[in-house]
């Protein structure tokens, strides 16, 4: 509190992390549940959720600034948000839309970016 964020130290956590955090801590799939989602084993799903919660304490107890970063990554949706309302909608890969199906606006963004999709998605 009271310190620039350019100030603290930095404490990186990859997206792969990240996403086991958010399949175990967030949505509460069981290791093996969650292992299946992310396509990976159940000993790597486990190693990435020990390192992902090693350094979310890390980050509540010494106060460092968190950096989620990382890597390919492979969308298996279109997350969209409507830069008016706030909306969030998912799209299947391919699947277009022009306006918010909540207010109708054009104002959207598609948080994966383009990024994750190649030759697989088309």
């Amino acid at each position: 509190m009271g310190v620039n964020g350019r100030d603290l130290k930095i404490l990186e956590m990859s997206l792969d992390e990240y996403e086991a955090m958010r399949l175990a801590d967030f949505q509460g799939l069981s290791q093996e549940e969650a292992a299946v989602e992310m396509e990976i084993s159940r000993p790597t799903f486990s190693r990435l959720i020990e390192e992902a919660r090693r350094k979310c304490a890390r980050f509540f107890i010494e106060g460092r600034k968190l950096v989620i970063s990382g890597g390919m990554v492979h969308f298996k949706e279109n997350l969209i948000r409507c830069h008016d309302c706030g909306h969030l909608f998912v799209l299947a890969i391919g699947e277009e839309i022009s306006e918010c199906p909540s207010c109708a606006s054009g104002n959207l963004i598609d948080l994966a970016g383009g990024f994750g999709h190649g030759r697989c998605c088309r």
